[in-house]
């Protein structure tokens, strides 16, 4: 079973946006993910499996 993320939640991806952020806020929970990039504001819907594989690191939005 995958890792238990929630709206709000911040994830650093492997590879950088092309404004050069690494870091994106979860927007929406599910089979897919909606994401925002925390340096430019674009938004992008990304597989969970994508995700789940490419992500380096999750900061929580309650922390």
């Amino acid at each position: 079973m995958g890792k238990n993320y929630e709206i709000g939640d911040v994830v650093t991806l492997k590879k950088a946006h092309p404004c050069g952020s690494h870091e994106w806020e979860i927007l929406r929970v599910g089979a897919d993910f909606r994401l925002k990039c925390m340096g430019c504001g674009h938004q992008v819907m990304m597989a969970r499996k994508l995700v789940e594989k490419n992500e380096r690191g999750l900061i929580r939005k309650n922390q």
